[in-house]
């Protein structure tokens, strides 16, 4: 844990910055913006809500292991949301604090 403590402003300060992309995001599909900010139920209503799949694949994000090709499939989903490519999706999973912000401020419309 210890060899964790240095990395912690980092990781912080990359959730926060895609915590602020989807405060963008989820008004944009039809959600309220404070689903941004609670956790557990920000992955779900991106999974559910915004990419309009299956509880079981908000599952399949839980499962270690799976979870990174779901999210990677996830993340493609919400990208063709907001009528974006796969790369953009590949994008959103790889650097999410640059692209969520982008789509959420961003000119995209969200295409449900």
């Amino acid at each position: 844990m210890d060899d964790l403590l240095p990395y912690l402003p980092y990781l912080l300060g990359w959730a926060a910055a895609v915590v602020v992309g989807w405060l963008g995001v989820f008004p944009k599909a039809g959600w309220p913006w404070w689903a941004a900010l609670v956790p557990g139920y920000n992955v779900y209503v991106l999974v559910v809500g915004v990419a309009r799949l299956t509880v079981f694949w908000f599952v399949l994000v839980l499962v270690p292991g799976v979870q990174i090709v779901a999210a990677i499939l996830v993340n493609v989903e919400v990208a063709r949301r907001f009528g974006r490519s796969e790369a953009f999706g590949l994008g959103l999973y790889l650097l999410g604090p640059v692209f969520y912000p982008v789509l959420g401020f961003g000119k995209a419309r969200y295409q449900g």
